[in-house]
C-alpha cells in the first residue's frame, strides 16, 4: 500500500464477518416532502433552514440523536471474488521448482475455493420513507448481495437504484414503507465552526455518534474523487462510517461521510463528507435513470497561479485557465481557445477550476451558459451550449498544476520517428524535450522527456531555432510555454532566472 493509499482511506471497505444487532428507540420526525411521485424525483424531507443562535453550548444532544438514529442504517455487502486454480496455493508451491516437481499433481489440500465471498460493512441514510437510502458507491461497488440492518434489528435485502463513482454516491432501495428519514439541510449554509455529529457503524461495533465541528468547506483537489466539494470535520469517523450521516445541531443532514485523511487507517481528526446539496442532486439523477448525466464544455483547466496571472496580465489569481480545447467540443464551437481565462459563469465569479468543473457538471446537457473570459488583456462574453460529458471521460475538465521554473533541458526538432516513440498524434508540432537534468528546476517543475513545447509567449515554435529565438525575445521577462504531453496541452510559466 503506497503513501497516498495510506493517507486517504475510504471508510466502508472493511472486511468484517460480524453483523451487529442494533437496538434503539424509534422516534420519527415529521415534515413536508419537496417533490411528488408524479415529478419523477424521489420526495425528500427538506429542513426549514430557520437560523438558530446558540448562546451557550447545550449540555446534551440526546434529543437530536434519539430522533436521528433510526434514519441511519448499517449496510452489509457480500462480493464473490473468483480465483484461478493456482492463486490459492501456498506461496512456496508457486515456486517454479515445486511446479516442475509436482507437475499437474499439485497438492489439492493447498488450494482455496475458486470462488470466495468477501464481506464489507458501511453505513447509509434513509432519505425517503418508501425505502430509499443514500450511501457511498465504494460501500456497495461490485457487491452481489446487499443487506440493510435497521435500528430495530431487522434486516432487509436492498437493490442498487444507481451509483455514481465520480462523486462516490449510490442510491439503494428496500421494499418497505413509512421509514424514518433525515431532513436535508441546505449545505451551502454550513459554516466553519458549526457543530457537527457523525452517525454510522465504525469498525462494525454498532451504531455510534461522535461530535466535532466543521473544519472547512469546499475542500477539493485531494485526488479522492473526480468531483470534490467536501465538507471537512473533526468529528471522529472511522472505516465503516462510509455512507453514514453528518448532521448539524438541529438533526438535519448536511453531508454523507466518505473518507478520512489518515496515515494509520484510523481517525486522525480529518474527515470528509459529500455535501447534502450535491448528494441530493446526484440522487435526483440516479432516481430517474440510474446514472448521472453531466454537462460538458470540452476543455482542460489549469489553476491561475500568481505567475500565470502576471504573465497573462490578469488582475488577480482567480478564474480557470484553459490549457486545452477538445476539437469539435462545445468550447471549440463557441470560439474558446487555449489561453483564455474563464472568470465568470452566468454572472457568478469563478474562483478556480475546481469550482467551474463542479458547476458545469451539475448542469444538464443542452443548457446555454454565458462565460466571461479574459483574452489578451480584454474581457469578453462568450455563449456556450453545454454538451454531454462522455461516459469514458475519466478526468472531466481536468485541472492540471504546473510550476514556474525551467532549466537544464535539451530540445530537438520533432520528427515523425520521435512522434511515434513518444506516442504523440501524427499532426503534433513543436520541439521535443529529449533530456531533463534530474536536479534542475525544470525537473522540479514537472517537465520530462517527451514533452513537446509548441508555443512560447503564444508564438508557435516548430524548430529548435524558433524556440531559441522565442526564448531570447522573452529575455528577462517571464515566458509562457504551451506544452503538449500525450496529446493534452497545458501552460507553463517560465520565470526569468
Amino acid at each position: 500500500m503506497n503513501e497516498k493509499t495510506n493517507r486517504f482511506v475510504k471508510l466502508g471497505l472493511v472486511q468484517l464477518a460480524l453483523a451487529c444487532a442494533l437496538a434503539f428507540a424509534f422516534v420519527a420526525g415529521k415534515g413536508l416532502f419537496s417533490a411528488t411521485a408524479d415529478s419523477g424525483e424521489i420526495p425528500v424531507k427538506v429542513a426549514s433552514n430557520a437560523p438558530t443562535e446558540m448562546g451557550a453550548l447545550t449540555s446534551t444532544f440526546a434529543p437530536i440523536v434519539k430522533n436521528s438514529l433510526p434514519a441511519v442504517v448499517s449496510i452489509l455487502s457480500t462480493k464473490v471474488v473468483k480465483n484461478d486454480g493456482d492463486e490459492g496455493l501456498a506461496p512456496f508451491f508457486n515456486n517454479p521448482q515445486f511446479r516442475e516437481f509436482f507437475g499437474d499433481r499439485m497438492p489439492n489440500q493447498q488450494r482455496r475455493p475458486r470462488e470466495q465471498r468477501q464481506r464489507g460493512m458501511g453505513s447509509g441514510v434513509i432519505v425517503n420513507p418508501d425505502g430509499y437510502i443514500l450511501t457511498n458507491n465504494h460501500v456497495i461497488d461490485g457487491a452481489n448481495d446487499i443487506k440493510i440492518a435497521f435500528h430495530d434489528g431487522r434486516e432487509m435485502k436492498a437493490r442498487v437504484v444507481g451509483a455514481d463513482p465520480k462523486t462516490d454516491i449510490a442510491l439503494l432501495k428496500v421494499e418497505e414503507k413509512n421509514l424514518p428519514v433525515l431532513a436535508f439541510a441546505d449545505s451551502s449554509q454550513v459554516q466553519v465552526g458549526d457543530i457537527a455529529l457523525a452517525i454510522g457503524n465504525p469498525l462494525g461495533v454498532g451504531q455510534t455518534v461522535t461530535m466535532g465541528i466543521i473544519s472547512a468547506t469546499g475542500r477539493g483537489n485531494l485526488g479522492i474523487e473526480d468531483y470534490e466539494d467536501f465538507i471537512q470535520t473533526d468529528a471522529a469517523i472511522n472505516p465503516g462510517n462510509s455512507g453514514g450521516a453528518l448532521i448539524n445541531a438541529r438533526g438535519e443532514l448536511i453531508g454523507i461521510n466518505t473518507a478520512i485523511l489518515s496515515r494509520s487507517g484510523g481517525n486522525q481528526g480529518v474527515g470528509f463528507a459529500v455535501p447534502a446539496n450535491l448528494a441530493r442532486s446526484i440522487m435526483g439523477h440516479l432516481s430517474k435513470g440510474g446514472k448521472v448525466v453531466r454537462g460538458y464544455i470540452g476543455t482542460t483547466i489549469q489553476p491561475v497561479t500568481p505567475e500565470i496571472a502576471k504573465a497573462f496580465n490578469l488582475p488577480n489569481s482567480r478564474g480557470a485557465l484553459i490549457g486545452d480545447v477538445t476539437t469539435g467540443g462545445p468550447a471549440a464551437k463557441a470560439g474558446i481557445i487555449k489561453g483564455d481565462v474563464i472568470t465568470e459563469l452566468d454572472g457568478q465569479a469563478v474562483a478556480d477550476g475546481r469550482e467551474l468543473r463542479l458547476k458545469i457538471s451539475q448542469m444538464a446537457p443542452g443548457t446555454p451558459v454565458k462565460l466571461k473570459i479574459f483574452r489578451d488583456g480584454t474581457a469578453r462574453d462568450i455563449n456556450v451550449t453545454l454538451g454531454e460529458l462522455p461516459t469514458d471521460d475519466t478526468a472531466p475538465e481536468a485541472e492540471e498544476s504546473q510550476d514556474d521554473s525551467l532549466e537544464g533541458i535539451s530540445v530537438e526538432n520533432l520528427t515523425p520517428q520521435m512522434a511515434r516513440q513518444f506516442q504523440l498524434p501524427a499532426n503534433t508540432t513543436g520541439v521535443v524535450v529529449t533530456k531533463v537534468d534530474e536536479d534542475s528546476a525544470a525537473a522540479n517543475a514537472g517537465l520530462r522527456r517527451g514533452d513537446v513545447i509548441q508555443r512560447v509567449n503564444r508564438k508557435p515554435v516548430n524548430t529548435t531555432a524558433e524556440f531559441r529565438e522565442a526564448m531570447k525575445q522573452a529575455g528577462q521577462n517571464a515566458a509562457v510555454l504551451l506544452v503538449n504531453r500525450g496529446g493534452r496541452t497545458s501552460f507553463v510559466v517560465i520565470s526569468a532566472q
